[in-house]
């Protein structure tokens, strides 16, 4: 009697922190709950599920009976439930305490609610570093799952990619199962019948094997075309019979029975690795677009298959490097863990509440960019600082500051190698990055929880070919995501813009009188005369007792032309007005420039209702999505009537304003589609010097709550001067 070939069906649920509840909803309708309906009457059959943290959750509040049949099946065996980190973050972008904290916390939540043991875990992204082995081991775990493409980067031949290997890190132990990429793709794309074939041959070139599928549980309902095709057209419970009909010869079990069940393959020490799409993504757009012209190439060659094993892409890390707004997510995330690491009261429970909104900061999808929408999402960028911003003001009542307070710090905020500036009060904290431009690139409204700078830049994409290319590319039927290409919109082709800088704010901009217009700004057509907005700034701090100015001073080029900008940015303890002071020196008498300076403003969608612009008698004047050209105005504010916020800029002299919104192209498991990312404001003078060769100008942004149109105290605070420089 030859030994059967164990199969390992490991699914992972996923919905991250932040996504919209009907997503969650949808999901549950479409791919959770269906599947579990056909799995439950297949008594023969055994998996192993993750469902991660934030799904969870949700599932516990929305649908708790769901979970009690996932429990029932636990109990019976049928199901093992792999934990993990609890709110999906990726492990090697947060600090080893945070690792073991979140892992530990999950499997405690799994065994109360689940009464599940659990042994195994899911590897966010199977994002490997041979370092993690250790910390994973010290956290309860004895196993995990990664890609066949991490085995093979360290050498292993397809045909030995067939059982579990042993991995260690200082001493500590870890089996990690090689999850098959050609599962991955034949699942549930392709008949069952192939994926029986596949199996038929592993089995027949050794006795024993282990098999594992290890992907997503969405691609069973949620991913395009996929429920029709799973559930009412029968493929399911088609493939369930086929394991169930094969029985003899394949046995489903899960990670755990294949422990037990199976030795080890032998040793192997895994290289940095994700799976091979990941690092595919993780290149810069260049990069990326020629690896994928090589593979092209290539693969029709009858080597091809051999040689591909030896190709690797790039590393997950580098997307701090391509997305820089990531790496600014990561640096305030890692400064908060910090804060939270010194605690000398960690049972407080405020500090408890701090390291859960920490911990769901730390959830991967916003911080990266592949098939999937990721850091292209506002609402999920915004959720990764709403639970940041909770987590510091959490921390702030354990040794509560005075108050108010007025405060400011220097360090290398962003780990730039440089020193930024974070001023803040009760109400506002602001960053201000003076090597790069001086620019403000972060602006958190406490009480609302919210970062008005979680902007992102437009830059080209490797997928952008495929969008010049137009809808003669899109693909009909059901198809896995990574193949798949689907427009959600007409003429994204005219809307591929670039940025050549990141869209922060305070940033210093020069254009000849007349030639700028907020269609042209838009499309980044207007040709830049100064040489400020990148340009490294001196800075020094001016401090009061009840405010505190941040002073930048710079000298650069305007046109061939020396000229040297001070800018002041200052706060007051209690304030929510951040008051904005320009010097404009040495400037040549006999020329013109048009001088603006440019805010962004993030998470305020366009052609929404209750978010539009408003005039200074606090009347609407169009949608956040409207391209304005104003002049001689006073006063300018938006508002989102959903967030509770008002921004508004009120001028010491007559001011044009330009106004427009940021599109991004960008892709995700739904196809392409337009994104909007910031709302673009830019106050505007026609600069003439004085007879000493200066201008100047003053203003104030307003940033106010609901809870602060009423209030007396803060209403005192707006109707100070600026600070002057």
């Amino acid at each position: 009697m030859t030994t059967p070939l164990r199969f390992c069906l490991v699914l992972h649920n996923h919905q991250p922190v932040g996504n919209f509840d009907f997503v969650f909803e949808q999901a549950y309708q479409e791919s959770y709950l269906p599947f579990l309906n056909v799995f439950e009457p297949f008594a023969d059959l055994r998996i192993s599920l993750h469902t991660s943290g934030p799904l969870m959750e949700w599932l516990d509040q929305h649908h708790p009976e769901y979970l009690d049949r996932i429990g029932q099946l636990v109990a019976a065996g049928r199901i093992e439930i792999l934990g993990g980190p609890f709110y999906e973050p990726i492990l090697t972008m947060i600090p080893a305490a945070d690792r073991h904290g979140q892992i530990t916390a999950y499997s405690q939540w799994l065994n109360r609610r689940l009464g599940a043991e659990v042994q195994g875990m899911w590897m966010p992204e199977r994002v490997w570093e041979a370092s993690l082995a250790s910390d994973i081991v010290d956290a309860g775990i004895s196993y995990t799952v990664l890609d066949d493409f991490h085995f093979g980067n360290a050498g292993l031949a397809p045909e030995q990619l067939d059982g579990y290997y042993l991995t260690e890190d200082q001493g500590r132990v870890l089996r990690v199962f090689p999850g098959s990429e050609r599962l991955r793709y034949l699942i549930p794309f392709a008949s069952p019948e192939e994926t029986r074939d596949h199996l038929g041959l592993m089995h027949a070139r050794r006795h024993g094997a282990v098999a594992v599928f290890a992907d997503d549980g969405e691609k069973f309902g949620t991913w395009p075309n996929t429920h029709n095709h799973v559930y009412r057209d029968g493929w399911l419970e088609r493939f369930f019979r086929m394991l169930q009909e094969n029985r003899h010869w394949i046995e489903t079990v899960t990670l755990s029975d294949a422990c037990r069940g199976s030795e080890p393959r032998g040793r192997i020490y895994l290289p940095d690795a994700s799976y091979r799409e990941m690092t595919e993504w993780a290149l810069p757009a260049q990069r990326q677009a020629l690896l994928e012209q090589l593979q092209q190439e290539f693969s029709g060659q009858p080597n091809w298959q051999q040689l591909q094993s030896f190709i690797r892409g790039g590393f997950w890390r580098n997307f701090k490097v391509k997305y820089p707004e990531s790496n600014e997510m990561y640096a305030r995330m890692m400064e908060i863990s910090r804060r939270c690491q010194r605690l000398d009261q960690p049972n407080h429970p405020a500090a408890l509440a701090a390291k859960q909104a920490l911990y769901r900061g730390q959830c991967n999808c916003a911080y990266w960019h592949g098939a999937f929408g990721g850091i292209y999402l506002p609402h999920l960028r915004h959720a990764v600082y709403q639970q940041l911003i909770e987590a510091e003001n959490q921390l702030d009542r354990i040794a509560p500051p005075p108050s108010p307070h007025v405060d400011v710090t220097v360090d290398d905020f962003n780990f730039d190698g440089f020193h930024e500036i974070k001023l803040s009060n009760d109400r506002l904290c602001a960053y201000v990055a003076p090597a790069a431009g001086g620019a403000l690139y972060e602006l958190d409204i406490r009480q609302a929880r919210h970062n008005v700078l979680a902007t992102l830049a437009r830059r080209p994409e490797a997928y952008h070919r495929k969008v010049e290319q137009g809808a003669g590319q899109q693909t009909d039927g059901v198809a896995s995501i990574h193949d798949l290409v689907v427009f959600k919109q007409e003429g994204l082709e005219r809307c591929l813009h670039y940025d050549p800088y990141q869209r922060n704010s305070l940033i210093d901009h020069f254009f000849l009188p007349g030639e700028a217009t907020p269609d042209l700004l838009a499309a980044v057509e207007v040709d830049e005369y100064g040489d400020f907005v990148q340009r490294p700034y001196q800075v020094k701090n001016r401090r009061n007792p009840d405010h505190i100015q941040v002073q930048l001073q710079s000298r650069g080029l305007v046109d061939g032309h020396e000229v040297v900008i001070t800018k002041g940015i200052a706060t007051r303890a209690g304030s929510s007005t951040l008051e904005i002071a320009y010097l404009l020196e040495e400037l040549p008498r006999d020329r013109e420039w048009e001088f603006a300076v440019e805010w962004n403003f993030s998470g305020l969608p366009s052609n929404a209702e209750g978010r539009y612009f408003f005039d200074e008698h606090r009347q609407p004047i169009g949608q956040l999505g409207t391209r304005l050209q104003l002049e001689n105005q006073s006063s300018l504010g938006l508002a989102d009537d959903w967030l509770g916020l008002r921004f508004s800029f009120r001028m010491a002299k007559p001011t044009g304003f330009w106004t427009f919104p940021i599109e991004t192209v960008s892709h995700s498991e739904g196809g392409f589609e337009l994104v909007h990312q910031s709302v673009v404001v830019m106050p505007h003078w026609t600069v003439r010097a004085d007879a000493e060769g200066r201008w100047s100008v003053t203003f104030q942004l307003q940033c106010d709550t609901r809870d602060d149109e009423d209030s007396p105290t803060h209403a005192a605070t707006r109707r100070q001067a600026p600070v002057p420089l």
